[in-house]
């Protein structure tokens, strides 16, 4: 019965911690330098239509919150 307890706990822990991520990514977004903006992020511009779609930003984030589950599982 502990042990449930511990594994909820871990998982509501971790829960937040992405939350809180989250929050400072929407917060501070804009006044990170690189975020959004890393070569090999896709931007396309033409007349009247512009598609962006930030691959590397996305892969960087994605093993920075992999690292992070993985450290707080262990």
């Amino acid at each position: 019965m502990t042990m449930e307890f511990q594994q909820f706990g871990k998982i509501l822990i971790l829960i937040g911690a992405v939350v809180i991520v989250i929050g400072i990514i929407l917060l501070f977004g804009d006044k990170i330098p690189f975020l959004g903006k890393l070569p090999g992020d896709i931007l396309i511009k033409r007349k009247n239509f512009t598609f962006y779609f930030p691959i590397v930003t996305s892969i960087l984030l994605s093993i920075l919150l992999s690292i992070l589950i993985y450290l707080l599982r262990k």
